[in-house]
This record gives structure tokens, C-alpha cells and sequence, in this order.
């Protein structure tokens, strides 16, 4: 199945580190890091679990629940976090899914024959609280993934939809944003009554805070 941004991301019922798991009722009001793991027991894995468990204030700060899958089975996650939290100095408290069949895998698109017929890629979904995907990235097996990117984009969308603006490359909070064209220029007078820097017709940066 071939996701695409915008789209509700599909519901499944799955078993958990922290019992069974509805995505949409699990996820109530809030956004959701959903992130895929090849297996447990492997290095890259367990260091992205243990900085995403290392991040738990700042995700709670943008109301995002983690989300980890891995596929293979509940008793063996449990096992695996003993070694995340004793190697990585940190407390794993987020639930990771058991996926031994592979069908939330397949579900989201995450099992890439090039890399692996059983192990999924490291897949990346960012789900806001309409359970739309509002961003995906998928890393190679070899590849940890950057977590200050993850809060970095989790943070533009969540401004984008409080201020109706865009970013611009490299944007961090508290950056200049960028008015949208579809934006006419009464409009923007309301909305930015700060004004802006008008580089091109198209191209309006302004302050929000």
C-alpha cells in the first residue's frame, strides 16, 4: 500500500510493551511519531529507542506521543528495552508494537524488498490529531535517523497550522516564516499585522511568535 501525505493514516489493533494498541483511539487528540525498526538487539535501533525515550518531555511539550515498531514479538521488546535503558542511560516508557506477521509493515509500506524481505525500514510518519500524515521519511538499515529534525519539523507544522504560514530552508523556532501567495494582501494585513520584508511578490518573510 502506497501512503502519501495527507492521507488518514490507517487504523490497525496491535499488540504493545504497554498492552493492546488502537492507533486512532490511542492517539485521542494528540500527534503521533509513528517510527519503524528493522529487529530488536541491533545497535542503530537501540540507540534511536533510547533517544526517543532520552526526548519524552519534549515531545510531551508538543503533545506527540512515540510510537515504535519492530517486527518481532512483545516478549522479546521487553526484553530488548532492558538493554536500551541500561546502554543508553534513559527509561523507555513509550509503547513499541509487535509486528511478527509483518502486516502493519506492509500496511504502511515499510518492508522494501532491496533492503529486506522480513525487516522493515527505518519509516518515519508524522500523524496529527485528524489522523492525517503530515510528513514521511524513510532511512536506510545503516542510517540513524536525526531527532533534532524530527522536533524541528514536528514544531514547522504545528506553527504552520496555528499561523497559516510556510518555512523556509533551514528554518528553527523563532525564525523569520514565510507568508503563502495564496495569501492576498488584505488578508495578510490582518493575519501579520507586524508587516513583512515583500523580497519578491511571492516571497513575504515575516515574525510570528
Amino acid at each position: 500500500m502506497s501512503l502519501h501525505i495527507g492521507d488518514i493514516a490507517p487504523n490497525f489493533v496491535a499488540d504493545s510493551t504497554t498492552g493492546e494498541i488502537d492507533l486512532h483511539k490511542w492517539a485521542e487528540d494528540d500527534w503521533v511519531f509513528f517510527f519503524s525498526h528493522p529487529a530488536d538487539f541491533t545497535p542503530v535501533c537501540t540507540t534511536e529507542m533510547g533517544r526517543t525515550a532520552q526526548l519524552a518531555d519534549e515531545f510531551a511539550a508538543r503533545n506527540v506521543k512515540p510510537l515504535g515498531l519492530s517486527t518481532d514479538i512483545v516478549e522479546e521488546h521487553w526484553d530488548w528495552i532492558h538493554d536500551v535503558n541500561a546502554t543508553q542511560h534513559t527509561n523507555v516508557r513509550f509503547p513499541i508494537l509487535a509486528d511478527p506477521d509483518c502486516k502493519i509493515s506492509r500496511l504502511y509500506d515499510m518492508i522494501h524488498p532491496g533492503e529486506s524481505h522480513t525487516e522493515a525500514v527505518r519509516s518515519v510518519f508524522i500523524i496529527d490529531p485528524e489522523k492525517k500524515i503530515r510528513l514521511i521519511m524513510t532511512y536506510p538499515m545503516t542510517i540513524g535517523r536525526n531527532f533534532d529534525e524530527i522536533l524541528r519539523v514536528i514544531d514547522a507544522l504545528q506553527l504552520s497550522d496555528k499561523k497559516n504560514i510556510a518555512t523556509p530552508a533551514d528554518w528553527q523556532s523563532g525564525d523569520k516564516v514565510i507568508i503563502p501567495p495564496s495569501i492576498e494582501k488584505e488578508e495578510a494585513e490582518k493575519l501579520f499585522p507586524q508587516g513583512w520584508d515583500e523580497q519578491r511578490p511571492y516571497l513575504r518573510l515575516t515574525e510570528v511568535s
